[in-house]
């Protein structure tokens, strides 16, 4: 079959490059329209209980797009520079896509008003305002306002500009954030002030900027250090040419599968394009090697380029539909942006295989014979003193290999028993960025920006108005205060407080919760006021009978969450009785930190079905369990390995870590399904002879798996310049993980098939 197939590439060479140019062109028409996904990563499914929670709140009481704001400036608070600010936020009212601007100048006070039964609401600072010594009396009251508490620091003032839902869903929404940005900063460059910036929207914003300029950064540094890394090996510009075309190729065709599938291109598929080129270098370099290696003993090109497709086509098809299957293994998740990833990511991998076999041996067609200077690198000193050495190891030092391998188990295991799991939401920020820093100034100064909502159902309509509902819910928020993770909580019943402190004339003494006779007649003005549609769609629902309680919450993990809501559910438990009151924790955080658990989760169980995968695929290709235990072995030690370095260096594990044991596992098989093939090989040609077949697998396929994993280390630890700290891990982790597999597959694989050879003899004399 193999034979057949390398006539016809090398036959029908013309309607071949034909055929794939035409290809090519209608994927890059795809590719020109992929766009960039401006929504959150979808991990949870919708049936998800987290993910109805979530949603249910939403039609309630809206969703949350709010940009923050922090000014930090000791002179706010001076007229010039207060009603400069004022002008500003007028500005970013004018903007399509702003809801609503909640601002220090813009905040309101409720005035009694006796003749009609209600309360005013009333500008806290007018706009006519011109005094500073007026301004800064009004700053002094304001400061005394316990309604304001926890929502304030003037010291530090916070803006908060309420987003349109569908702008922030679109692909406007980048301009609509930076547009904001760009007003506010007429007021730090004025005044030379810093201001912080944070929320959802904006730091959603900030990190699509900061994909699109990586994709092509990333593209951009695999293509260069892949070149230079053939070039330096071959000595061949027409070597490196054709391997650049074909991985080329292969990401124009991938850009153009996400486009087809309707995909938009997220953190996790951006990583598609640069790990293509890395993985499909490699094929490049076991064909054109086999190719040098062939004319060196032959001489005729097109016997060579024969041989070269028949034989080493055949061995990285199976190396290719291996790291397929360690991506494809994503697509059994539960999880969408998996799914989307491991699906694009397993296709093009088979993709670009197709490239390299069919368009590498007919470039070499058309030109002349490789010169001796292009299979000089066959003979270079270095390698051959590498794999030399390697096979003096295995022959001579098996007893030293594998007391160091089961050193590097005892490290791993306590390495091990090291390793925590986070999944807060900055986990993959890189700490030296301003996003980063802002983010933890909010922290300090207003104890977090990440929302998370209560909400408790009294199961009764109007039954929020009852007085012992009200002290329950009174001390729940109480309650909440007291963790110090959690912001100050905001909820229906500080505007109650806040109402009965206006009735008595702003009376700050007067700030707590009404009794009977107060209520009836607080709840006569409340309804009254013009903005009690306000108060209840954000607050209350239309029944009066469940209440939302809103706080911000630090930027935890997903464990500390766990803790806090180990210890926090059974005292709500104690307050509302379970079987009277329905209370829901939910939002945007929860769901965040739920998802990464979710997300890891999933991770796990593709890991182990990777490994099922690749082990009935060894089964199937040497019908023998020994040689499927002999093969996963060197293998899984290296993810061993790095798990323990994990654990020992404090790199938590989470979603964008336990990537790096799927991909690499898949990956890292290739090595091992080459130096089996070629051992196979030589046992046919030798009779069965183990030990001579052992030694000329590891010289001939050690010098490619030196190159390949040379490629594949640098290729992937290029991704250390990202400003993702998820894919910087990633980038290490997988360059570690590839490399000791490289080693655990040059000495400890050939090492095993010696110790087990008469055990292993009677199954491998059948191989055909």
């Amino acid at each position: 079959m193999w034979d057949q197939l390398s006539s016809l590439i090398l036959k029908f060479r013309f309607l071949i490059v034909l055929l794939v140019g035409t290809l090519t062109f209608f994927a890059a028409q795809h590719a020109l329209n992929v766009e960039f996904s401006v929504e959150r990563a979808k991990i949870l499914p919708s049936t998800h209980e987290e993910f109805i929670n979530y949603k249910n709140f939403q039609k309630k009481y809206g969703e949350n797009h709010v940009m923050a704001i922090a000014i930090s400036d000791a002179d706010f608070f001076t007229i010039e520079r207060f009603k400069y600010w004022d002008q500003l936020c007028d500005k970013i009212d004018r903007i399509d896509g702003v809801n609503n601007i909640i601002s220090v100048n813009r905040l309101s006070s409720l005035e009694k008003n006796s003749e009609e039964k209600k309360f005013g609401i009333n500008p806290w600072f007018p706009k006519e305002l011109t005094s500073q010594k007026k301004l800064d009396s009004l700053v002094i009251l304001l400061s005394q306002q316990k309604f304001y508490n926890g929502i304030l620091n003037l010291e530090v003032p916070l803006v908060l500009v309420d987003l349109d839902g569908d702008v922030v869903r679109s692909k406007y929404r980048d301009d609509l954030v930076f547009s904001i940005k760009k007003i506010t900063e007429l007021y730090a460059e004025k005044y030379n002030v810093n201001l912080h910036y944070s929320g959802m929207p904006y730091m959603r914003s900030v990190q699509s900027v900061t994909l699109r300029s990586e994709i092509a950064l990333f593209i951009f540094l695999t293509l260069f250090i892949t070149s230079l890394i053939l070039y330096l090996f071959f000595r061949s510009f027409k070597a490196m040419l054709i391997s650049i075309i074909v991985v080329v190729l292969g990401v124009i065709w991938s850009f153009g599968f996400i486009d087809l599938f309707d995909y938009k291109i997220t953190l996790l598929t951006a990583l598609v394009p640069p790990v293509l080129i890395v993985i499909g270098i490699p094929n490049c370099i076991f064909l054109i090697n086999k190719f040098h290696n062939e004319f060196r003993k032959n001489g005729d090109k097109e016997k060579s380029l024969r041989i070269m497709i028949s034989k080493i086509g055949n061995i990285t098809l199976l190396t290719n539909i291996t790291t397929a299957t360690g991506f494809a293994a994503f697509l059994l998740t539960k999880s969408q942006s998996l799914q989307e990833f491991g699906l694009i990511a397993s296709l093009n991998i088979l993709v670009i295989y197709i490239l390299s076999l069919l368009l590498i041996p007919i470039f070499f067609s058309f030109f002349s014979p490789p010169a001796k200077t292009h299979i000089k690198h066959l003979d270079r000193k270095w390698v051959v003193s590498i794999v030399n050495y390697l096979i003096f190891l295995v022959k001579h030092r098996r007893s030293k290999i594998y007391r160091v391998t089961v050193l590097f188990v005892l490290f791993s295991l306590y390495g091990l028993t090291k390793m925590n799991f986070t999944g807060n939401l900055s986990e993959d920020f890189n700490k030296k960025d301003v996003l980063y820093k802002d983010l933890k100034f909010f922290e300090n100064e207003y104890g977090g920006i990440l929302p998370l909502e209560i909400l408790v159902n009294t199961n009764k309509k109007n039954g929020l108005f009852k007085s012992y509902n009200l002290k329950k819910i009174d001390e729940l928020s109480s309650l909440l205060d007291s963790y110090s993770d959690f912001s100050q909580p905001s909820s229906y019943i500080d505007f109650i407080k806040y109402s009965r402190q206006a009735y008595y004339n702003n009376d700050s003494s007067y700030y707590s919760l009404p009794n009977n006779q107060e209520q009836i007649f607080l709840t006569s003005y409340i309804s009254n006021t013009k903005s009690k549609a306000n108060m209840r769609d954000m607050l209350i629902d239309s029944l009066n009978q469940e209440a939302r309680i809103s706080l911000r919450i630090k930027d935890i993990s997903a464990t500390e969450m766990d803790e806090i809501m180990f210890d926090l559910q059974p005292k709500i438990a104690s307050i509302f009785d379970t079987e009277k009151y329905n209370v829901i924790i939910t939002g945007t955080t929860k769901v965040l930190l739920t998802g990464a658990k979710f997300l890891l989760q999933n991770l796990f169980i593709s890991l182990f079905l990777v490994i099922i995968l690749i082990a009935i695929f060894m089964a199937w290709m040497f019908s023998s369990h020994r040689m499927v235990l002999i093969s996963l072995v060197p293998n899984i030690i290296p993810l061993l390995i790095t798990g323990a370095i994990m654990g020992i260096f404090g790199i938590a594990l989470k979603p964008s870590t336990i990537l790096v044991f799927s991909i690499a596992f898949g990956i890292s098989v290739d090595d091992t399904i080459h130096f089996l093939a070629k051992y196979r090989q030589e046992l046919i040609s030798r009779n069965g002879s183990i030990k001579k077949s052992v030694y000329e697998a590891l010289k001939e396929t050690g010098v490619s798996m030196l190159y390949t994993s040379v490629v594949l280390f640098f290729g992937f630890f290029i991704f250390i310049a990202s400003d993702f700290g998820g894919t910087v891990a990633l980038g290490l982790l997988v360059s570690i993980t590839l490399f000791v597999a490289m080693l655990s597959n040059l000495l400890l694989l050939p090492a095993l098939l010696l110790t087990y050879e008469k055990s292993l003899s009677s199954s491998m004399k059948n191989f055909k």
